[in-house]
């Protein structure tokens, strides 16, 4: 029997992985087997982390907001501040508020202001409604 070479294909499976592993430790970057587990390890946590990363976000940005909501007034808290936007039915999310929070306190402080100026504007209709 003739002797059969065997093709490039494996040799190219080996080194797009290892292209993959370039940046790794160790023998992490040097042995095939390892490089196969730390690319599966690799890509299980980075599948995780960016649903983390968006919960870690959102943590950060109601933190902010809540912190600024609380300097300005001391009785008001992030979950009557929010509830109140939906009340009033204005549509920020939670990332625009930060943002605002932070670059221009002032005009969440109006928002927070026209809110409350709204809500009890709203009590005294609900008052004169109901005859109280």
């Amino acid at each position: 029997m003739t002797r059969i070479k065997r093709g490039y294909i494996a040799r190219r499976r080996r080194t797009k992985i290892r292209l993959f592993a370039s940046s790794f430790r160790g023998a992490h970057s040097r042995l095939t087997r390892t490089i196969t587990q730390q690319k599966i390890r690799a890509l299980a946590s980075a599948y995780r982390d960016r649903s983390r990363q968006k919960r870690n976000f959102r943590r950060l940005w109601i933190t902010r907001i809540n912190a600024v909501i609380r300097y300005n007034k001391v009785d008001y808290s992030y979950s009557r501040f929010i509830h109140n936007l939906y009340k009033r039915q204005l549509l920020l999310n939670r990332k625009i508020l930060a943002q605002i929070a932070i670059l221009n306190r002032n005009c969440l402080y109006m928002i927070s202001n026209e809110i409350e100026d709204w809500e009890e504007s709203s009590g005294m209709l609900k008052m004169e409604f109901s005859g109280e």
